[in-house]
């Protein structure tokens, strides 16, 4: 894991070259909203703070594509749905952030992975905004092993998630059972948990759909807000 920033606060890279309009401007029919731009840190964050994410097209050569999906999947915080099972997995792995941050996104990109996406530019970009303080892990273990993890972006009170993955039953969904915990403070009626797009899997624990424009003022709230003190890297202590 690098080093993080010296008191423990992300570092503003310079701002992006790139303009990404009036988000509550954007195509109302289509998630696809942009073409294009690069992966700069300042590109990343300026286009999250309006409501996009980043994803190849899938096509080598081909220029970035960015969605503001019409109806996007977020998670409420107090709608988490924790089965018995996945309460006993929970006893059983070992909880952690930012210990394995590369090793978190490598896992996501095993291009054994059916719909992989992760590629060279993307796993290249995040490692940048982790190395700044932006992007984080949560992995789970046992007995000292990483099983399962997942990633995403952190800006104020917005946790963009990335993608998760798992090689035990239940790892991812210990992963997200972590971030939401730390995810819980005073703020955490305004705070965002975005995944993008639901999926059964998703939405079966608690995530749900909302219209963009709902989403978009959401957004403005939670980047108003402090960033969680679970996500705040520690700077190291002195040395012995």
């Amino acid at each position: 894991m690098s080093a993080p920033p010296p008191d423990g606060q992300p570092v503003e890279p310079p701002p992006t070259a790139w303009a990404f309009g009036d988000p509550t401007a954007y195509d109302a029919l289509d998630d696809l909203v942009a073409i294009g731009a690069d992966l700069e840190p300042g590109t990343l964050l300026a286009a999250y703070r309006h409501g996009l994410f980043p994803m190849p097209s899938g096509t080598p050569g081909d220029p970035m594509y960015w969605f503001s999906p019409v109806r996007r999947g977020v998670l409420p915080l107090d709608g988490l749905v924790v089965s018995r099972s996945l309460r006993r997995s929970c006893r059983d792995l070992e909880v952690r952030v930012d210990t394995a941050f590369a090793d978190v996104l490598d896992a996501c990109g095993d291009p054994d992975r059916p719909q992989g996406w992760i590629d060279a530019d993307v796993r290249a970009a995040y490692l940048r905004l982790h190395e700044l303080g932006w992007a984080h892990s949560v992995e789970t273990w046992r007995d000292g092993e990483l099983v399962g993890g997942l990633y995403g972006v952190a800006i104020g009170g917005l946790f963009a998630g990335e993608s998760m993955f798992h090689r035990v039953r239940d790892a991812s969904k210990v992963a997200l059972v972590g971030l939401v915990d730390r995810l819980r403070d005073d703020h955490a009626h305004d705070r965002l948990l975005d995944v993008q797009w639901s999926t059964p899997h998703l939405a079966s624990l608690g995530v749900v759909e909302v219209p963009r424009a709902t989403y978009l003022a959401r957004l403005r709230r939670a980047l108003a807000l402090p960033a969680p003190s679970g996500l705040v890297r520690t700077p190291p202590g002195p040395q012995d």
